[in-house]
């Protein structure tokens, strides 16, 4: 696998990860019906990097690193990664996960944040406490999750050293 930053030309292969995943509502607070146009924007745009994961000169998951907050909160950072759905299980959000911090601290972020983690989603979350994350908050009822309505989301948090 091979993890490079994406140009403009991703997207077109991002794209079905993204929607297949907006669509589901389960993970995201996006709304499921988010158009192509603002999926651009909002994993390409907005974001200071994003990254594509590769097998064999295909797209299989992808991640932006953002600033969290700015000003005085600006030297802890954000990302959100995605899988494609064939290629779960194979250790991708992980190395995604590793390779966003290596990246921030090259780009001189000192934390790592996850606003909204949702409770329901056990993989990523047993996932980033492997990597060493924290749960530092629980927002009670804070996601409207497609199947089982209003969840908890939780607040994930590690420092980069």
């Amino acid at each position: 696998m091979q993890i490079r930053q994406a140009e403009k030309n991703d997207f077109d292969a991002i794209w079905p990860i993204f929607s297949s995943i907006v669509k589901l509502g389960t993970t995201y607070a996006y709304a499921r019906d988010t158009s192509k146009e603002e999926a651009y924007r909002l994993w390409m745009g907005l974001p200071e990097k994003t990254f594509v994961a590769e097998i064999d000169g295909n797209v299989v998951g992808t991640y932006y690193i953002k600033t969290n907050q700015a000003g005085p909160g600006s030297h802890v950072c954000n990302c959100g990664y995605m899988v494609a759905a064939n290629a779960r299980g194979k250790g991708i959000a992980n190395a995604l996960c590793e390779h966003s911090q290596i990246i921030a601290k090259e780009m001189g972020y000192l934390a790592m944040q996850f606003n909204l983690v949702v409770s329901t989603n056990e993989v990523a979350i047993k996932i980033w406490l492997k990597q060493g994350f924290d749960i530092v908050g629980r927002l009670p009822g804070a996601f409207d999750h497609a199947e089982y309505g209003l969840v908890d989301a939780l607040v994930m948090f590690k420092t980069l050293n």
